[in-house]
C-alpha cells in the first residue's frame, strides 16, 4: 500500500443539506428571500493596511495585507480570533444547525474501506491488511485478517492516540509475507509523519522511529530484513525553509539505527531538491527501480543493480514525459506517456535497460478521446489494468507479452481508485463506487474467467434507485467539449430554479471521477442538483487534457469552470441566484478565480484550503514543488499570465461578489493559511456586500490541508459549510 507521491492537493467535496424549499425572488434579485433573513449581522472586522510595493519585471504591485503572512506574530492571531468570532456571528444564529449536524452524524457513520494488501503467509495461510472506519471512529483501523473468510483483527488503531482524533495513519506498507507493518503517523493534520514497524503476528512495536518520512515511498525487502524508503532532511542540514524539499532514498536494515541517523544513502546525492523520487523492489530483490517526479509532467526512472556497488542508472531519455515502472522476473514493465498522450505500456529487460531496447507490448488507445490507462500491476503472473474513458473506470487483464486476455466487468458506471494484488497470487482486490453507490470492495482471479466477489463493503440505507446521474457535454469559451456528470432526484424538474451546487479541480492530471461522498445525499435528499465538471488540466483525456489547463494555459480551467455554470443557467437547470460553487485547494484557486472574473454568476462560494496569491504562493510550505504546474513569479513569462489571473489581485473595489465562506486549518502544510488569510482581509476591505452576502473565514484550529480530519472535526465543518449555502440559497 503506497501513497500519494505527486503531492496532488486533495479534492474534498463535503456536501450538507437541510429540508428543502425554494422560494420565488420577488424586487431586488440580489435580495436574500425574507424567509431565510437571520437576525443583525454585524459589519466584519478591519484589517490593518499596510502596503507593501513588490517590482516584478518592471511591474509595482501592491500587497495591502502582506503581515497576515505571519502566521506566529500577535497581530495576525488577533486577526484570526477576530475573524472566527465574526463567522461565529454569522453562522450561529442560522436555522436548522442541529439538524444538519444530526443528518452529518448519520451520513458519515456509513465510514470508509480501502482494498486489502495480500501478505504471502509462510505457513500457507495468506493475511489481509486494510483500512475500515465505521460509525463514528474519528480515523480509519488498520486490520488484519487471516485467510480470506478468518476474524478481523485490529493491528493499528490511532484512535487510541487522541481522544479528538487529531493523530492520523497516513500511509503503511506490509513486508510480502506479511510479517511486518511500516507505517507513518502524523498529529493535527500536518502530514509530517514518523516511521514505526509493527509485528503483526504479536502486534509489538519494532524501536523504529524515523521521522521526517512525508509521504514515503517504501519497498520491503523479501526476507524482511529492512526496506528502502524516502526521508526529508532534518533541521540544519539545509537551508532554512527548505526542509520540505531535499527527498532522498535511504535503505533501513531493522535492529540497527533505530531512527535511521545511520542509514544508508542509496539515492538522492546532488539531485534537485524539488524533484521527488519513490522506489519498487523487484520480487527477487535485485532490481531496485527509483522514478523521479519533476512536477506533474515530467518524471525519469533510475535502475539500480543491487548486486553490485554501482549507482543508480537512469533509463529514460530525459525528455517531457512521465514513466512509472512494475520489474518481475527480470522485466521492467514501463507505463508511459511518451509517444502516447493517452499512454501505453513498454516492456525492457532490466539487464540491458537501455532506451533503445524498450519494446510495446500494449499500446494507447485510439481516437483523441480515447481510454486512458491510470494504472498496471503485476498479479499473479498477469498485467492488470486500470483504464478511464470519459472519467469512468475499466479494468482490463493482458498477457505479461501483451495479449489481452479479458475485460473484468464491473457493476455498473463508476469509480476504482486503488488496485492491490500479489506478483505470486492470482486474486485482485478493487474498490469501487459512484456518486449514488458507497464504496464496496471486489477481488476476482485474474487467471480465471469468473465474475468479482464482494469482499467488503459499506452499509447505507441510501437507495441508489431514487437518484440520477446524468453525464453531459457542453462547450467551454473556446470551443472544447467538456464533460460534466450531473446528480439529482430522479424525474426532477428543470424549473429555473434549483439550488445548484457546482464543483471543479482542473490541476496536476488528477481526474475527477464517480466518488461517492455521504455528505451530498443530504443535498440530493431534499432537490438540490450536485454538479461535476470535468475541467482540462486534469487526467480524464490523458496529458493532452492535462497540458491544455497548466502553466500559460491555466486560464481554459476558469474558462471551462464558468462555462459549466453557464451551461446549467441556460439548460434550465438553475439560476444565477440558487447556483453556488465549491472547491478546495487547486479547486479553491478554480472557485476564487471564476469568483473575481465573473462575480454576477454565483450566489454563494465555499473556497477550502485555496490558492489566492500566485505570485508568492511558491515561498510557502511545499509550493516550490508546484512550479511545473503554475509557473513562478520570478520568471518574466510566467509573471504575465499568473498576474492576470491571481485572485488575490483581482479584488475590485465597490464589486458585489458572491457570499463567500473561506475555510482552511492553522496546520495546513501543503497550501499556506495565508492565501485564505489575506484574500478574506482584501474582500472584506474593497467588497460592496450588505449583511446578505457577507464574506467569512473559518481557521480550524489542530487541522491541515484535509487528510486525516477527525469526524468530530468534519460534522462541525460542514455544518458551518450547509448553514451557509441553504441561507444563501433560500432554502429551509
Amino acid at each position: 500500500m503506497g501513497t500519494e507521491l505527486r503531492w496532488a492537493p486533495l479534492l474534498i467535496c463535503s456536501l450538507l443539506s437541510v429540508p428543502f424549499l425554494t422560494r420565488a425572488f420577488a424586487g431586488d434579485q440580489n435580495a436574500l428571500p425574507a424567509a431565510v433573513m437571520v437576525g443583525s449581522i454585524p459589519s466584519p472586522p478591519k484589517a490593518r493596511v499596510s502596503p507593501v510595493i513588490d517590482r516584478y519585471h518592471g511591474h509595482d504591485v501592491p500587497d495591502h495585507y502582506r503581515w497576515l503572512e505571519d502566521a506566529a506574530s500577535p497581530e495576525t492571531q488577533a486577526f484570526i480570533q477576530k475573524e472566527n468570532a465574526y463567522t461565529r456571528s454569522v453562522l450561529d444564529s442560522l436555522p436548522g444547525r442541529d439538524k444538519i449536524a444530526g443528518r452529518l452524524q448519520e451520513l458519515l457513520s456509513i465510514g470508509a474501506v480501502r482494498p486489502p494488501t495480500p501478505g504471502v503467509g509462510a505457513s500457507g495461510s495468506n493475511v489481509y491488511f486494510y483500512t475500515h472506519r465505521e460509525g463514528r471512529q474519528n480515523q480509519p483501523v488498520l486490520y488484519v485478517r487471516t485467510g480470506l473468510s478468518g476474524k478481523d483483527r485490529a493491528l493499528i488503531d490511532v484512535n487510541e492516540s487522541a481522544a479528538d482524533g487529531t493523530v492520523a495513519l497516513d500511509w503503511w506498507y506490509s513486508s510480502h509475507d506479511g510479517k511486518y507493518i511500516a507505517y507513518g503517523i502524523s498529529a493535527n493534520g500536518s502530514e509530517e509523519s514518523t516511521l514505526h514497524v509493527i509485528e503483526t503476528a504479536t502486534g509489538r512495536l519494532l524501536p523504529e522511529m524515523i521521522d521526517r518520512t512525508r509521504a514515503a515511498s517504501l519497498a520491503w525487502m523479501s526476507d524482511d530484513s529492512g526496506f528502502y524508503y524516502t526521508r526529508h532532511p532534518k533541521q540544519g542540514d539545509v537551508s532554512p525553509g527548505q526542509e520540505a524539499y531535499h527527498r532522498r532514498v535511504f535503505f533501513h536494515r531493522l535492529g540497527e539505527s533505530p531512527d535511521g541517523h545511520d542509514d544508508a544513502l542509496v539515492f538522492g546525492d546532488g539531485l534537485n531538491p524539488d524533484y521527488l523520487p519513490s522506489v519498487c523492489l523487484s520480487e527477487d530483490d535485485r532490481w531496485l527501480v527509483i522514478e523521479v517526479d519533476e512536477g506533474w509532467s515530467k518524471s525519469e526512472l533510475y535502475l539500480k543493480d543491487t548486486h553490485s556497488h554501482s549507482s543508480p542508472v537512469v533509463i529514460t531519455a530525459g525528455q517531457p514525459f512521465v514513466y512509472s515502472a512494475n520489474v518481475y522476473e527480470g522485466r521492467l514493465y514501463i507505463l508511459t506517456n511518451e509517444g502516447a498522450a493517452r499512454y501505453r505500456i513498454l516492456r525492457v529487460s532490466a539487464n540491458h535497460p537501455d532506451h533503445s531496447n524498450w519494446q510495446e507490448i500494449i499500446p494507447q488507445s485510439e481516437g483523441d478521446r480515447g481510454a486512458v490507462i491510470d494504472e498496471t500491476k503485476v498479479v499473479g503472473g498477469k498485467l492488470v489494468l486500470r483504464t478511464e474513458k470519459d472519467a469512468n473506470s475499466k479494468l482490463i487483464v493482458y498477457s505479461l507479452g501483451g495479449e489481452r486476455l479479458r475485460e473484468i466487468e464491473l457493476p455498473r458506471v463508476g469509480s476504482i481508485s486503488e488496485l492491490q494484488g500479489q506478483y505470486d497470487l492470482p486474486d485482485l482486490f478493487f474498490d469501487f463506487q459512484s456518486f449514488t453507490t458507497p464504496t464496496t470492495i471486489f477481488s476476482v482471479n485474474v487467471a480465471g474467467q469468473d465474475g468479482v466477489q464482494i469482499w467488503a463493503n459499506l452499509k447505507t440505507d441510501i437507495d441508489p434507485s431514487a437518484y440520477e446521474v446524468k453525464q453531459v457535454f457542453y462547450a467551454s469559451k473556446d470551443g472544447t467539449q467538456v464533460p460534466m456528470f450531473i446528480v439529482s432526484r430522479r424525474g426532477l424538474q428543470r424549473n429555473g430554479k434549483n439550488p445548484t451546487l457546482l464543483n471543479g479541480y482542473g490541476g496536476f492530471d488528477l481526474s475527477v471521477t464517480p466518488d461517492f461522498h455521504s455528505s451530498v445525499f443530504a443535498w440530493l435528499e431534499h432537490g438540490g442538483i450536485f454538479a461535476v465538471a470535468n475541467l482540462r488540466g486534469g487526467g480524464e483525456y490523458g496529458e493532452s487534457w492535462h497540458e491544455a489547463g497548466m502553466l500559460d494555459r491555466k486560464q481554459n480551467v476558469f474558462d471551462d469552470f464558468i462555462a459549466a455554470g453557464e451551461y446549467l443557467i441556460h439548460e434550465r437547470y438553475t439560476d444565477k441566484q440558487h447556483l453556488a460553487i465549491i472547491g478546495t485547494s487547486n479547486g479553491g484557486l478554480v472557485v476564487a478565480a471564476a469568483m473575481t472574473q465573473r462575480p454576477d454568476l454565483f450566489r454563494a462560494v465555499v473556497c477550502e484550503a485555496p490558492l489566492t496569491d500566485m505570485l508568492r504562493y511558491q515561498n510557502f510550505e511545499i509550493g516550490k514543488l508546484w512550479i511545473p504546474e503554475f509557473g513562478s513569479s520570478a520568471d518574466a513569462k510566467q509573471f504575465e499570465y499568473l498576474y492576470r489571473y491571481s485572485p488575490y489581485h483581482h479584488v475590485r473595489q465597490g464589486t458585489t461578489y458572491p457570499a463567500v465562506l473561506f475555510l482552511t486549518g492553522d496546520t495546513d502544510t501543503r497550501v499556506d493559511p495565508m492565501h485564505a488569510r489575506k484574500m478574506t482581509a482584501l474582500m472584506q476591505a474593497k467588497a460592496r456586500q450588505g449583511a446578505e452576502r457577507p464574506i467569512l473565514l473559518r481557521v480550524e484550529g489542530n487541522a491541515g490541508h484535509g487528510a486525516g480530519k477527525p469526524v468530530a472535526k468534519l460534522v462541525d465543518e460542514r455544518t458551518d459549510t450547509w448553514s451557509f449555502l441553504f441561507w444563501q440559497l433560500g432554502m429551509k
